[in-house]
């Protein structure tokens, strides 16, 4: 089946190459809900069909299904991201040839002889390691120092923090724990997480009590206590008493203890602080300052904008109510879960006294969600390289305008997708459930292919973010900033949110520059994301490229994190850099900062590069010398296309494009993700190769 843009029986889309036959049947899907049905009478070398005997037949379409055609773009951007994230994983190819399996094992074996680590003590099995049923108090200590070390491997594995299963084994199953039993195995996680500097945070349990008991397990302890309590005071006597005894041993000896246990590293420095970042998107007047103000602050909205005030950064956004830049804010949790903020209400702490209380900082960039600051808004989403996506929807609006360009340039980059349904307290019921369906009937489209999730409790938060390392898993929260609804289970899902990403620190240093500043008294900052490698105090780097394609050596006076003084930043996390020697005016979004080598040659800086590419959306066909603002990573530039693999390209297709750049030349990898667009979204894809000679052209004209 293909798709047309006309009634007749000429289709001229091109289509998949295929083995037609002559008086076949062939059916065309036209746009819309229309469908053609003819018999094949010729076609050529270009896929040109010509049909004969052509039947229209006209569907009839359903009211949920009339805007169906709003999802393409989300379908379209979606199918290209497998690929990337595929290519992506041969950025950095191994250089030295892969060894045998006898020589792998021959080298292991010759190590451990060395070291005397031929025969490793046994490790004990999980359950014992938790119990102290040890009468020989060497065999507790060697124990302790296994569970002590079992810990420091699972945090060092989650990036400085993990959620441990008290009560399961690593397989799932039950350690068919009492209560006695579990409570002495959580002191003896606790003193193993206090040997290694580390935390521990309750997070929930089943059939041990307490505040954070299962809601289903505590009702069905009251209402087993409340049945024993009737059989108690009925007055048959001694045989309901007994058969209410025998019962409940039963049930006891069929009902295990259990809980989640959050584990988080206590930061004895800055750089060890835990980073997650966030971009927060939606359409306009979606509610995405005033949650993030109600989340930092602490104190809720009073449904006029009072929270959103100390996010804006222009005094035509607090005029308007409207997000115009790229907005930054903070929310730090301490090593035991708790949220940092004020103690003083209405106070708002600063970035200093949050960073230095906390062990955990999420980082929220705020975008702007109207149409004209697109540009803004995309530059925000692929320079921040963010962890999480966090779409904002008005209940009382639903998935309109902006917001689905938003969703689907995240999926594209394959960014997993948080979902918050915001102004429910102003919101129909009714209205609500039509935004409920039609955001579960997107995210579950092919494009999609999300997994949708309603938290409407604390254990649904919980085991939806132990499980959030999944991309497919798309949780959705109803919040209120009014009345507060559904923010703890906000709060609660943040503080779990898990570490996830391809760091490399031990790669050569790659810097992304985001913004520049000028402080006075320090002279030239630069702030952005270390992408590879450590910067540290002291270091000589190189900044560029500037519009001739040269370096400028300079040297790095000091390091901030978060507005906090650090002596070095590892690959994943943001910093700010403070720079020798270079004026402001030197240096510009887009650039980088690579390490500066005695003996090594410049860095190689490229104007042209080959890219393979999907077109989402275009009105006529794209050619040679189109021209579209192109975004990869912190860099934002006009570019035409020199070079196609084929004479033109349309809606759909994927092809492999030379571009040029018409500034100047650009610091790019291969494997790096590509934007481009005019006006809305044209296209995505990933670069493939640096620069184009035009005596190899990829298949059509080069110019």
């Amino acid at each position: 089946m293909a798709d047309a843009g006309e009634d007749s029986g000429h289709v001229a889309e091109p289509l998949d190459l295929v083995r037609l036959l002559l008086n076949e049947a062939v059916f065309v899907k036209l746009r819309g809900d229309r469908e053609l049905k003819g018999k094949l009478h010729a076609y050529d070398s270009h896929c040109n069909l010509v049909l004969g005997e052509v039947e229209e037949t006209i569907y009839a379409v359903d009211d949920d299904d009339e805007n169906s055609n709003d999802n393409d773009d989300i379908k379209a951007l979606s199918e290209f991201a497998e690929f990337v994230e595929q290519q992506q994983k041969l950025r950095f190819p191994t250089s030295a040839p892969a060894q045998s399996a006898e020589q792998h094992h021959a080298e292991l074996d010759e190590l451990f002889d060395t070291l005397e680590l031929g025969n490793p003590p046994p490790r004990l099995p999980l359950k014992q390691l938790l119990q102290a049923k040890f009468q020989d108090e060497d065999e507790d200590a060697e124990a302790l120092d296994q569970l002590r070390d079992l810990v420091a491997s699972r945090i060092e594995e989650g990036g400085g923090e993990t959620v441990f299963d008290l009560g399961l084994e690593d397989g799932g199953e039950s350690m068919h724990f009492g209560l006695d039993q579990w409570s002495t195995a959580y002191d003896r996680l606790v003193g193993a997480a206090k040997a290694v500097r580390a935390d521990c945070e309750l997070l929930l349990t089943r059939n041990v009590g307490g505040a954070v008991e299962d809601s289903a397990t505590a009702a069905a302890a009251a209402a087993a206590a409340a049945a024993a309590a009737a059989a108690a005071a009925d007055g048959d006597g001694k045989k309901t008493a007994a058969g209410g005894s025998n019962k409940t041993s039963k049930k006891e000896a069929t009902e295990f203890c259990s809980g989640k246990v959050l584990i988080r590293r206590v930061p004895s420095r800055p750089e060890d602080v835990i980073e997650t970042r966030i971009a927060v998107v939606g359409n306009v007047d979606a509610g995405k300052s005033s949650m993030l103000g109600v989340l930092v602050k602490g104190d809720l909205d009073d449904g006029r904008g009072k929270a959103r005030v100390n996010l804006f950064r222009h005094k035509h956004e607090m005029e308007s109510g409207r997000t115009s830049s790229v907005g930054m804010e903070i929310m730090g949790f301490d090593s035991v879960g708790r949220v940092v903020v004020s103690e003083t209400p209405g106070r708002k702490l600063s970035w200093e006294d949050i960073g230095k209380r906390s062990a955990k900082v999420i980082t929220f960039t705020d975008l702007a969600g109207h149409e004209k600051y697109l540009r803004t808004t995309v530059f925000g989403l692929l320079s921040s390289s963010p962890d999480y996506c966090l779409l904002m929807v008005a209940a009382n609006n639903g998935l309109v305008g902006m917001s689905k360009e938003h969703l689907g340039i995240a999926l594209a980059l394959n960014v997993p997708v948080m979902v918050v349904v915001t102004k429910t307290d102003i919101c129909p019921p009714n209205i609500l459930a039509q935004t409920m369906t039609q955001i579960v009937k997107i995210l579950k489209s092919p494009g999609a292919r999300k997994v949708p999730s309603l938290i409407n409790s604390r254990e649904e938060a919980i085991e939806t973010a132990s499980r959030f390392v999944s991309s497919r898993i798309c949780p959705v929260f109803h919040v209120s900033n009014v009345t507060g609804q559904g923010l703890d289970l906000v709060r609660v899902f943040l503080n779990m949110l898990p570490q996830h990403g391809r760091q490399n620190p031990d790669a050569p240093l790659e810097f992304h520059v985001n913004d520049t500043f000028s402080v006075p008294f320090t002279g030239t900052v630069v702030s952005g994301i270390v992408a590879a490698g450590v910067v540290r105090d002291g270091d000589a780097v190189l900044v560029g490229p500037d519009s001739r394609g040269l370096f400028t050596p300079t040297v790095v006076r000091s390091i901030e994190r978060r507005r906090i003084r650090a002596k070095a930043a590892a690959a994943g996390q943001s910093a700010s850099l403070a720079l020798k020697k270079l004026r402001r005016n030197d240096v510009r979004k887009g650039m980088v900062v690579l390490p500066r080598l005695e003996g090594q040659p410049a860095p190689i800086v490229h104007r042209e590069f080959v890219a393979e590419v999907l077109i989402l959306s275009h009105a006529t066909t794209i050619q040679i010398k189109y021209q579209a603002m192109l975004h990869v990573g912190s860099v934002s530039q006009t570019c035409a296309i020199i070079a196609i693999d084929r004479d033109l390209m349309r809606t759909g297709d994927r092809a492999v494009v030379a571009f040029r750049f018409l500034q100047r030349p650009e610091f790019l990898r291969p494997g790096d993700r590509l934007l481009f667009r005019e006006g809305h979204t044209k296209g995505l894809g990933i670069v493939k190769s640096l620069g184009y000679d035009a005596r190899c052209p990829l298949g059509g004209s080069a110019s």
